[in-house]
């Protein structure tokens, strides 16, 4: 599968940019896969607007992999999105592991209907350049590839701007979610995109949770055949926009609208903390991350469309104080939430 194989306005939809949710894991008290409620959440995103989906990714939990739910899960949202009459959106697969497990989920994720995978390296975190390059071209031979920058605090490497030249040269790449978490290498992928002569095929989106909006209003300048031109990430492939999903719709809606001008009003910066002041309640940034993913399903379990905050590690639950985190940025910026959508709408996502 090649990036002309993906629809064509599924694919320009996802080039203009937008809303991609990182979608969370269902399940029921016995924590096993709660299938209604997986549906909801799929149903909660398209409705809300957003550009795709992304599954089997961080915020689905890796461990899926573990206990037989990869394929199910994968499954349920690709038959949301294929049953989607408004329009097709743009799913993205979680693909993990050395190559040949890579291999394998790429293919399983083609066969559903997905039309990409966004890529984690964790797994060879020992590999030198010239081998992850390798690896990366054998998946892309499979079908279109999203690069995934993933900060060493949760388990990712530095990955040198040599790297991101060479993978922005792989003709069946088709988007870059940057996440490392550090302004220095957002700016090493931004240049290898811009060196490899990528920029009109790669999209860019952010996964920088603790900067957001700056990344969305920021024009990164570049040097493309002697001339300055500029690179704008343009979307969000975010576990933080798995929640609150409508307002970031609206967020990003309103980003292109002032996109390019000459001036910004100051009052962005003041959205972006406010944006990165709610993500770090929700990634339990005080704990250094313990509850990222409890936190993300205690917003949609207060709305309902979760029933508990169960992860599949019976461990792996809130941080010290981070429901009082939670309760402080509702309580602070009323404006960010999206209660009253999910509200109006719950009653039909959960219809069976």
């Amino acid at each position: 599968m090649r990036i002309d194989d993906i629809p064509e306005e599924t694919l320009a939809a996802f080039r203009r940019g937008g809303v991609i949710p990182a979608q969370p894991l269902a399940l029921n008290s016995q924590r096993e896969l709660d299938v209604r409620r997986q549906r909801a959440l799929s149903r909660y995103y398209l409705d809300a607007g957003s550009v795709g989906i992304a599954v089997g990714v961080h915020t689905t939990q890796f461990t899926i992999r573990d206990v037989g739910l990869y394929e199910p899960v994968l499954r349920l949202a690709a038959e949301e999105a294929e049953s989607w009459v408004e329009r097709t959106p743009f799913m993205v697969a979680g693909v993990v592991g050395k190559t040949d497990q890579a291999l394998s989920e790429a293919k399983l994720a083609k066969s559903l209907g997905y039309h990409a995978v966004l890529l984690g390296l964790a797994a060879l975190n020992d590999a030198s350049v010239d081998e992850l390059v390798a690896h990366c071209r054998k998946v892309a031979d499979v079908m279109p590839v999203v690069g995934f920058y993933l900060q060493p605090a949760v388990g990712g490497r530095n990955l040198p701007y040599e790297f991101w030249k060479q993978f922005a040269e792989i003709e069946n790449v088709v988007g870059i979610k940057l996440a490392p978490f550090n302004r220095y290498k957002t700016l090493d992928v931004v240049r290898g995109v811009a060196d490899a002569g990528a920029k009109d095929r790669i999209t860019l989106y952010t996964g920088n949770d603790d900067h957001i909006v700056g990344d969305l209003i920021t024009p990164f300048p570049v040097k493309i055949n002697g001339r300055t031109e500029t690179i704008n990430i343009v979307g969000g492939l975010l576990g933080h926009w798995s929640v609150w999903t409508r307002k970031a719709v609206e967020l990003i809606e309103e980003v292109s609208a002032v996109r390019g001008q000459e001036k910004i009003s100051s009052t962005w910066w003041t959205r972006d903390a406010a944006v990165t002041d709610s993500n770090g309640a929700f990634f339990d940034a005080a704990n250094d991350y313990v509850g990222v993913i409890a936190g993300l399903h205690e917003v949609l379990r207060r709305q309902g469309l979760l029933e508990g905050i169960w992860c599949l590690d019976p461990e792996e639950t809130l941080g010290p104080g981070q429901l009082a985190e939670i309760d402080r940025v509702y309580n602070s910026y009323p404006e960010l939430n999206d209660d009253d959508f999910v509200r109006q709408n719950l009653d039909r996502w959960l219809a069976d």
